[in-house]
């Protein structure tokens, strides 16, 4: 399985779509009245935040793929995948409290749904990589990492349904009102949307092509290491000594 098979014009796509989005953000999309520059961070917070949540929902998809065909391919797409949305959580994390130090003047609001909610999610998918490397066997690795991926992902959607129910909010809602959003705003976000998925899935195939010729590597050094060592014994053998 070649899982590097169209990374380069994927990563070029990336490069293409990040140039664009930096370039709208800084010379095409409004200063807001209210925050100042600083309100540029939401094209990349929030993209962020909408990437990394999409990956966790895909890893449990991955996972469910993997428990139906018992393809550990799948369950390799499920991890990376995980992996993946928990390195920009950590950078949703840090953008969202210098907007909330930006806006509110405090780095964290404990009272804030969104920032809560989030953090939430985050320390759950903390618990997937100890979880998973505390179980040698790799079959039922495999399928105990496939059981959390598939319950937890099921947890975002719902998370996140609760959170759009809540009554009091405190956090820039500005998605809920995209209907009134300026055109040039709206262009920004979406096109700086298309560059984070475009970059999560060009980090996505990179890493599990390095991964999959990792495995193969190990694999074929433990056979060069199996040949040598009958060899050795071979010639070490009486019979072999006539």
């Amino acid at each position: 399985m070649t899982y590097g098979k169209g990374l380069v014009p994927l990563a070029v796509a990336t490069l293409v779509a990040m140039a664009c989005a930096l370039a709208l953000v800084f010379f095409y999309a409004p200063v807001d009245a209210d925050q100042g520059f600083v309100q540029k961070i939401f094209y990349v917070h929030v993209p962020m935040a909408i990437v990394a949540l999409c990956g966790f929902v895909a890893g449990g998809v991955m996972a469910i793929r993997h428990l139906r065909s018992g393809d550990r391919s799948w369950d390799l797409r499920s991890y990376v995948a995980i992996h993946l949305s928990l390195i920009l959580g950590v950078g949703v994390l840090i953008t969202g409290s210098i907007w909330a130090r930006a806006a509110w003047g405090h780095w964290w609001l404990w009272d804030e749904p969104v920032l809560v909610s989030f953090l939430i999610v985050f320390l759950l998918y903390c618990t997937y990589q100890p979880l998973r490397f505390s179980i040698t066997d790799p079959e039922r690795q495999a399928r105990y990492a496939s059981v959390f991926a598939i319950t937890a992902g099921a947890f975002v959607p719902l998370n996140f349904a609760a959170v759009r129910l809540a009554e009091a909010y405190t956090h820039p809602r500005t998605l809920s009102q995209a209907d009134s959003l300026p055109a040039e705003v709206r262009i920004t976000f979406l096109v700086a949307l298309l560059a984070m998925t475009l970059l999560y899935a060009t980090f996505w195939k990179l890493e599990l092509a390095s991964k999959h010729s990792a495995d193969l590597l190990r694999k074929l050094r433990r056979r060069l290491a199996d040949e040598d060592e009958a060899g050795s014994r071979f010639h070490a053998s009486p019979e072999a000594a006539r």
